[in-house]
C-alpha cells in the first residue's frame, strides 16, 4: 500500500496537509470562536466584551467545552480543506517546475491553491462561522446546509464568497512568499537535524503574523456578510456600516486572537506538513 501511495505525490501531500489540518484544527478552534464573537454585530450580550472576558463569559455559559463549539464543521472545512490545499499547491509546483519559487511566483502559487480550495469549500465556512457565533442554533453539519439551502437558497451557502476570497488568497500568497524565503535566508545547518522542526515552525509563525495582519480587515467583512446575508446583501453595505459604527479600528475587530489562530495553525500545519512529506518521502 505504501508503495503504492508513494507512487502519487499528489495524493501524499494530500494525506500529509489532512493530517496536518486535523491537528491545527483541534488544537486552536477555541481561538477561532473568540475571534467571530469579537467581530460579530447585533449580539448584545457580547458586546463591550474583551477576548479575556468573552473566554469567560463562554466558559460561565457553555462550560469549557463551548470554547470548542463549530469544531464539526470547522474539522469538515479544514482537514480536507488544508489537504486540498497542499495538494493544488503540490501540483502547481509540479506543473509549473516552481520548487524554488521567486517571491512574485509564491505569491501567485499560493492564491491560486488558496481561491480553488476557498471556493469549494465555501458553503463548510459560512456554517462553521455561524455556528461559532451563537447567534444560529443548527443541529448537525447536513440540517445546516438544508436549512441555510430552503431559507437563504443557493446564493446563501455562498454568501461571504468576494470577502473570504479577498481574504484567503492574499493571506496564502503573502505567507508563501514569507514562508519560503524565510526558511531560504536560514543558516543551511539550521534546516537539518534536531534544529528542522523549530526552525519550520518558527518561519512559519512569522510569515503568519504579517499575512494575518494584513488580511484582517477582509476577515471582520466576511464574518458580517456571513452571519447576516439579508442586513448586508453587499460587501460595500458591510463596509460602510463597519466603519460608521466602530471606525477604522472595527476592522481589526478580533485580531489578536485570529493572529494568534492563524499565525500558530499556518505554523503547525506547515511543520506537520513538512514532517510528515519526509515520511512518505515527498520531499
Amino acid at each position: 500500500m505504501a508503495d503504492h501511495i508513494s507512487s502519487y505525490p499528489v495524493l501524499k501531500s494530500f494525506l500529509a496537509g489532512s493530517f496536518s489540518g486535523t491537528c491545527s484544527t483541534l488544537l486552536f478552534q477555541p481561538l477561532d470562536l473568540i475571534k467571530t464573537r469579537l467581530q460579530s454585530p447585533f449580539q448584545t450580550r457580547t458586546t463591550g466584551y474583551g477576548m479575556v472576558s468573552l473566554v469567560y463569559h463562554v466558559v460561565k455559559n457553555e462550560k469549557v467545552i463551548g470554547l470548542w463549539k463549530g469544531t464539526v464543521p470547522s474539522m469538515t472545512r479544514c482537514v480536507p480543506g488544508v489537504g486540498l490545499y497542499f495538494c493544488s499547491l503540490n501540483w502547481l509546483q509540479r506543473t509549473l517546475a516552481k520548487n524554488d519559487p521567486s517571491p512574485f511566483d509564491a505569491v501567485c502559487l499560493g492564491i491560486s491553491a488558496r481561491s480553488l480550495t476557498g471556493v469549494i469549500l465555501l458553503p463548510i465556512t459560512v456554517i462553521k462561522t455561524r455556528y461559532e457565533s451563537g447567534v444560529y442554533s443548527y443541529g448537525s453539519v447536513v440540517q445546516a446546509l438544508r436549512v441555510i439551502h430552503t431559507t437563504e437558497g443557493f446564493k446563501g451557502l455562498f454568501s461571504g464568497l468576494i470577502p473570504t476570497l479577498l481574504r484567503d488568497a492574499p493571506f496564502s500568497g503573502i505567507y508563501l512568499m514569507f514562508y519560503t524565503h524565510t526558511k531560504k535566508a536560514m543558516p543551511e545547518s539550521w534546516r537539518d537535524g534536531v534544529t528542522q522542526v523549530p526552525t519550520t515552525f518558527l518561519c512559519g509563525t512569522f510569515s503568519g503574523l504579517l499575512a494575518s495582519t494584513c488580511t484582517q480587515p477582509a476577515d471582520v467583512i466576511k464574518t458580517h456578510v456571513q452571519l447576516y446575508p439579508s442586513r448586508f446583501r453587499r460587501v460595500s453595505i458591510a463596509v460602510l456600516y463597519i466603519y460608521k459604527e466602530y471606525g477604522l479600528a472595527g476592522y481589526f475587530k478580533g485580531l489578536v486572537p485570529r493572529v494568534l489562530r492563524r499565525t500558530l495553525m499556518t505554523a503547525l500545519a506547515w511543520t506537520v506538513y513538512e514532517q510528515v512529506s519526509r515520511e512518505l518521502g515527498l520531499k
